[in-house]
């Protein structure tokens, strides 16, 4: 449990400060990737906020070692609060009355997810089928590219609506669904005994791999997404997605048994529901004040 208030903590506190960063910084575009690394690698605050979240993926190891698939999400998901508070006091970003009820239903959904646990009777799995693996996460992945690139087209639209991120939100949170997964089987080999026997034994799984794409992808698309949207709703988005993947997808491939009480199993399953229902009708266009756009590169002399 502490473990799973530090990665929100750290989670937070790496989105807000790595969104600060983007605001100072020239536009930047997944269609120059190089660039885009270039300029953030360039800022000390951006560089702050990502160690910040390589800190929190270390705890979120921990996490997946002690506690259920969907007992870790509902409590990672409770962070969102935190990052709100943290994006309304640092970048001075504003929700509309909307999205703050938007996300109080989805705080109520994780919270009766939260409350179908019981402790002692939820098993914690270690392994998983890898071909059952790679069958959720390939077509998850694609998607999630696709989705992405479908939102950056519309977006080059001079004369469409300013856009309030859930389609980018959307598409990373698939790809950060994918990593969690990837993580909790991470975690699974690190109890191999013998650092050389678990290493070999982690290279050999479709793992290491999976956190590679996704990395390489997730890092250049949050951080267009992140610098063109407010935080404090592309995040909890993107959080929201990634909580319902790694919930529903990772309980059935890690094995993960269901509640047997109807009470409890009605919990998890209304729960689930209402927060996409929730995703599914949250404004795509945005009319809340905005922070000051990024400053325009310099041309070359």
């Amino acid at each position: 449990m502490a473990a799973a208030l530090l990665a929100n903590t750290l989670y937070s506190l790496g989105f807000v400060l790595e969104k600060r960063a983007l605001t100072s910084l020239p536009e930047v575009t997944i269609r120059q990737p190089a660039r885009l690394l270039r300029l953030v690698l360039g800022s000390p605050l951006w560089i702050g906020g990502s160690l910040a979240l390589a800190a929190g993926f270390a705890a979120q190891l921990v996490v997946y070692r002690t506690l259920p698939i969907a007992a870790a999400q509902g409590i990672f998901v409770s962070g969102l609060v935190l990052l709100v508070l943290l994006s309304a006091r640092l970048l001075g970003e504003e929700t509309s009355g909307r999205e703050r009820y938007a996300l109080g239903a989805i705080l109520l959904a994780l919270l009766m997810v939260v409350l179908s646990l019981r402790e002692g009777s939820d098993t914690v799995s270690q392994d998983a089928p890898y071909p059952l693996i790679l069958l959720v996460c390939v077509p998850s992945l694609a998607a999630g590219v696709w989705l992405y690139a479908s939102a950056e087209r519309r977006t080059r639209n001079r004369h469409r609506r300013p856009t309030t991120g859930v389609e980018y939100g959307v598409a990373v949170g698939l790809l950060y669904g994918v990593s969690s997964l990837a993580i909790k089987g991470v975690s699974s080999h690190l109890t191999t005994r013998g650092i050389g026997g678990a290493v070999l034994d982690l290279l050999s799984s479709p793992y290491p791999y999976l956190l590679l794409f996704t990395g390489a992808f997730g890092l250049v698309m949050s951080q267009a997404a992140l610098q063109r949207c407010r935080a404090s709703l592309i995040v909890p988005v993107c959080t929201t997605v990634t909580s319902l993947f790694t919930a529903v997808l990772g309980t059935l491939s890690f094995g993960e048994a269901l509640p047997d009480e109807p009470l409890r199993l009605a919990l998890r399953v209304a729960g689930t529901a209402l927060a996409v229902a929730v995703l599914l009708t949250m404004p795509k266009h945005d009319t809340a004040p905005q922070p000051s756009p990024p400053a325009k590169e310099l041309a070359s002399p």
